[in-house]
């Protein structure tokens, strides 16, 4: 579990294909060796396993199930990628909560420089926008972020200069891809407000409304 709050940006120093998947060696802006082998690790979104570490670098690797889901399929040696180790029991949560399970891609359509702040209006699939809500959170490329608006597929973010400077965000451009993480908690309300198993859920809007939740 994670809170979205990237601890800082690393480099990809190695990418070698195995059977299935591929096999990533990142240098780390924390010290590496803090890494404990097994422990999860949020790269640029996606919940990785540490497998192997030295003193200034980590290595994962990357399934053909989160490849398929993730912007993994094209990153190469040289890219920075945001990162932030699993959160301990007792930490802030600063951000929100993050499993780092990629839900899958956004597309960036628009970016506009502002005087205090980077405006970025993403597209994302239609299946996904559902969970998107204005004021909600949302996480990209694993920052946690507050969805500005939304409509239909398409939704806007405001980058600050502090998370610009401290994440890859601002290195976005036009047509860019990155990891998209929609909120846990309306995941699950849309669930079981869902049919289940093909038959209607107890848990109506009427049903919310008649015991004060709407």
């Amino acid at each position: 579990m994670f809170t979205g709050l990237v601890e800082g940006v690393g480099e990809i120093v190695e990418l070698s294909r195995m059977a299935e998947g591929v096999r990533l060696t990142i240098a780390a802006p924390f010290p590496a060796a803090e890494l404990t082998l097994g422990e999860s690790v949020a790269v640029a979104g996606a919940c990785l396993t540490v497998v192997a570490i030295t003193n200034q670098a980590f290595s994962a690797e990357v399934s053909p199930e989160t490849l398929a889901r993730t912007t993994f399929s094209w990153k190469k040696v040289r890219d920075k990628v945001n990162l932030e180790r699993a959160l301990k029991l007792g930490d802030r949560l600063g951000g929100h909560l993050v499993t780092g399970h990629v839900d899958g891609l956004g597309v960036l359509k628009e970016r506009r420089e502002g005087p205090a702040s980077l405006l970025l209006k993403f597209e994302l699939p239609e299946p996904l926008a559902r969970y998107v809500i204005e004021k909600g959170s949302i996480a990209l490329e694993g920052v946690s972020l507050t969805v500005n608006t939304c409509q239909g597929n398409t939704f806007t973010v405001n980058i600050i200069p502090f998370t610009a400077q401290k994440t890859t965000l601002a290195h976005l451009r036009v047509g860019d891809k990155v990891n998209l993480e929609t909120d846990l908690i309306g995941k699950y309300v849309a669930r079981l407000l869902g049919p289940q198993g093909g038959e209607p859920s107890d848990l109506t809007k009427e049903f919310l409304a008649r015991h004060g939740f709407m």
